[in-house]
């Protein structure tokens, strides 16, 4: 394969005529093998922006059930933008990165407020909302609209690395300048929505990270990878994460008299900001079974520290392992009653009764413990 270079902006890409080979095998591949994905019916840029939302980060088959419900619970942005925040959490529950779902709700507003309640559909606008970047705004305008506009994402990235023969590494600022102007050079007059989505398709099903359906491949007699069957090598591998261990101690901390249980909202800052759970905290303990009287103590000051609550007759009650970003939790989750209550009013938390859990935006573990308990009575 030939590069051409582009005077403009000093970057190699390959000839017209590979160019109208790309389009042309992709668009016909994507209409024959697209999968019936909801967010892709009824297009509007208001769906398209949800659906964008929730699938950074997150499986396709994770979101569609989540989009789903969301999209009858909010029908449109106003419905969206109405609703109280605790509200939106409930219905994001579980998909993780609760940013994602705190900024949508305020782009919601600012869209009711500032445009009519009507979602922009030019891209400065789009592209101001929280939350969005340069791919989700051109993504939900040349999906939804038609608007001719590039997309590069993770899926496009290692399509256009593989067809590029782009040997470096993918997020640095020169291979992403590279690959803007590449996905903005291949993109065709018409039919922008179709082969946008078509350059994610082929990346998510068929050019993945590890052993690539090369032989489904619609581009694969263009494809200079394929070619010197070198995708192992590209696009560049990632350093592997290095993991940190911790251990942590949740406990549900019950009122003897009405049985009810304290939880409490995670602040700005804490892991699941504005979410429920139950008073959480570091805490390393030998045997989780039998805590040491030096464990215990710890655990009723740090109890006492984060809710200004005291307690006794823990009893340790289920082990949840889990993962964060760079870290993989032990949480240990004990049941405990409260012998000292606070004498302060605290916004952050409350007392409610196990069954009206179901009710209110918890963490993901938090969401596990509450179903141990409805087990345990």
């Amino acid at each position: 394969m030939e590069m051409t270079d582009k005077p403009e902006d000093d970057l190699l890409f390959p000839d017209p005529a590979w160019r109208q080979k790309l389009r042309r095998r992709i668009l016909a591949w994507y209409r024959q093998h697209a999968r019936d994905l909801p967010w892709r019916q009824s297009l509007h840029p208001y769906r398209s922006w949800v659906s964008e939302i929730m699938l950074q980060q997150t499986q396709v088959a994770t979101v569609i059930d989540y989009f789903n419900r969301f999209m009858h619970r909010f029908p449109d942005v106003v419905s969206l933008a109405n609703a109280d925040q605790q509200e939106v959490l409930r219905y994001w529950e579980g998909l993780g990165y609760y940013r994602r779902a705190r900024q949508l709700h305020a782009a919601a507003q600012i869209v009711r407020d500032h445009h009519g309640g009507e979602f922009p559909t030019d891209f400065e606008s789009v592209l101001a909302l929280p939350g969005v970047g340069r791919y989700t705004a051109g993504a939900i305008l040349s999906i939804s609209l038609n608007q001719r506009l590039p997309i590069v994402e993770a899926n496009t990235n290692r399509l256009f690395a593989r067809l590029l023969l782009h040997e470096q590494d993918v997020m640095a600022s020169h291979s992403q300048k590279r690959f803007w102007a590449f996905a903005e050079w291949i993109l065709p007059r018409k039919h922008i929505s179709d082969f946008n989505q078509a350059l994610m398709e082929v990346g998510a099903l068929i050019c993945t990270p590890q052993n690539p359906n090369c032989s489904a491949c619609p581009l694969k007699s263009i494809c200079p990878t394929r070619e010197h069957e070198c995708w192992q090598q590209i696009p560049k591998p990632k350093k592997k994460i290095t993991y940190q261990d911790l251990s942590e101690v949740a406990i549900v901390l019950r009122n003897p008299e009405t049985r009810a249980v304290l939880i409490r909202r995670c602040e700005a800052g804490e892991r699941w900001e504005g979410l429920w759970d139950f008073p959480r905290f570091e805490c390393h303990l030998k045997d989780p079974h039998q805590p040491s009287l030096s464990e215990l103590s710890r655990m009723d000051s740090e109890l006492s520290a984060l809710t200004n609550c005291s307690a006794h007759k823990l009893h340790w009650i289920t082990q949840i392992r889990h993962g964060v970003t760079r870290y993989r939790i032990a949480l240990n989750c004990f049941e405990a009653e409260v012998t000292k209550l606070s004498q302060k009013n605290h916004s952050n938390q409350q007392w409610v009764q196990p069954d009206e859990l179901s009710e209110i935006p918890l963490s993901v573990t938090g969401r596990k413990l509450a179903r141990k308990l409805t087990v345990m009575q």
